[in-house]
């Protein structure tokens, strides 16, 4: 106990950044770690926000779910570029080159806020439109666009948030990424009542005051991450030339952000289409499905911390020419994600209508999210697998196979699958929930099959 109590305070410190020796299993505990814990914070900002969002009434959690659904291919820019950043990064960490990681991060910087404020600005400007387009109310769209413009406007904070993690999980400094979110989380927790109910001479914003309070969080957390990849002390540092444009790094980082993005904005794509789906049963269905997805991130997020670190090790190992070392991380950490998942999905399809009684009491609400919850959790064993392997194939810089494979499970099948579940068999919202579960067991089993082959290993980026 005493030696895994030293090792836990010594993934929390960062103390190892390097990972292309010694044992796998220290290799993936180290990073895992901070990885998750990282996760588990990111689960506790969308929770904790549907909570208070929550007590303003259905009408407010809609307009989030709605806002979200859209605000994802947003959220698949941030991902892809983050994908490429780690991938990168961690590639020159392998090779002994932490000058060139940092240059390699700092043109990370100038697509993010670049490709942020291209996003940012014609969401911020036609926001009302947006809610109406996915099937919003006269009167959601009154009362929230106020919600949608600010966070769109707030999209460099989230894309930046995003890719320095990647670069910091490339260079090894998990715990560093780990601390971002952290700050960026409790910033949050605090001003959300705050801002949303008021207090002292703050007045009371309703759902315009969680936008509020979320762009304050994450600007901190990118405020911290940029002070710690300027110091001198760390992994890999930022200099002022390495934000000075290099063509050639650019193209390189958008080769390999294209396919990380592509997969993430065709996963984000089918989340926008299943929210359309779901809109037609009437705003208490989409507040419903809503709480039962920010629920399904709050366990699934903590599994990515190990498929993120799936992806460190084998961009550190693939760097060191150590193929082998990499695909073993691999299976290891996929092990680990399976036993984890499965266990809380036995905990939360057990007490699906107990979890759900905590965010919101309308009767409909509630058995829509129970519904949804429980065929979730019958495939997280799927999903185990699935997120390690893709984020394997990311880590790799090998982005078109996941994207490839996801556009046949998401667009080819789990799309037509819900339309047709739900509307020509009349399963209504069951059906788009059976379509998820299905869709993202056959990607695992895709996703495994061509691991197996092993082209991967060859990759060059």
């Amino acid at each position: 106990m005493a030696k895994f109590f030293r090792l836990f305070l010594a993934a929390l410190r960062g103390s190892e950044t390097n990972f292309t020796s010694g044992s796998i299993n220290r290799a993936i505990f180290m990073l895992s770690v901070p990885m998750i814990l990282e996760m588990v914070m990111e689960a506790l900002f969308a929770v904790v926000d549907i909570f208070f969002v929550a007590k303003i009434g259905p009408e407010a959690v809609a307009t989030v779910g709605l806002t979200e659904s859209v605000l994802t291919l947003v959220y698949s820019i941030a991902m892809g570029l983050s994908t490429a950043a780690t991938a990168l990064v961690s590639r020159r960490i392998g090779e002994s080159n932490s000058r060139e990681a940092g240059t390699t991060a700092g043109q990370a910087i100038i697509i993010s806020v670049t490709v942020a404020l291209l996003l940012g600005l014609p969401g911020a400007l036609f926001a009302e439109s947006i809610l109406r387009l996915m099937g919003g109310s006269s009167q959601l769209v009154a009362n929230g666009a106020g919600f949608t413009r600010m966070i769109f406007a707030s999209a460099p904070a989230i894309v930046l948030l995003h890719t320095l993690s990647g670069c910091l999980r490339g260079s090894g400094d998990a715990s560093i990424a780990m601390r971002s979110v952290w700050l960026a989380t409790g910033v949050n927790i605090v001003l959300w009542p705050v801002f949303i109910f008021g207090w002292g001479p703050v007045p009371a914003l309703g759902v315009l005051g969680s936008a509020v309070a979320t762009t304050a969080g994450r600007s901190v957390g990118v405020l911290y991450q940029l002070y710690a990849l300027t110091r001198r002390s760390g992994a890999m540092q930022i200099r002022r030339a390495d934000l000075t444009p290099d063509a050639g790094l650019i193209r390189n980082l958008l080769s390999v952000a294209a396919g990380g993005t592509g997969q993430y904005l065709i996963g984000s794509a089918s989340w926008v289409f299943l929210t359309r789906v779901v809109s037609a049963f009437g705003s208490e269905v989409v507040a419903g499905y809503t709480i039962a997805i920010r629920i399904l991130i709050f366990t699934i997020l903590p599994s990515w911390g190990m498929a993120n670190a799936a992806a460190t090790l084998v961009g550190q190992n693939l760097g060191a020419g150590q193929p082998d070392r990499a695909e073993t991380s691999v299976w290891r950490a996929a092990l680990c994600n399976m036993i984890f998942l499965l266990l809380i999905g036995i905990v939360f399809y057990s007490s699906a209508h107990q979890v759900v009684w905590l965010f919101d009491h309308t009767p409909r609400v509630v058995d829509v999210a129970v519904q949804c919850l429980r065929v979730f959790c019958i495939g997280y064993v799927a999903f185990a697998y699935g997120m390690v392997v893709s984020q394997a194939f990311n880590g790799a810089g090998d982005t078109r196979t996941p994207t490839v494979i996801n556009i046949v499970c998401f667009w080819l099948i789990e799309i037509p699958l819900a339309y047709i579940l739900a509307n020509v068999l009349h399963w209504g919202p069951l059906g788009v929930f059976w379509s998820v579960a299905s869709s993202e067991t056959l990607l695992a089993l895709i996703s495994i099959w061509i691991f197996r082959q092993g082209h991967w290993k060859t990759v060059q980026v």
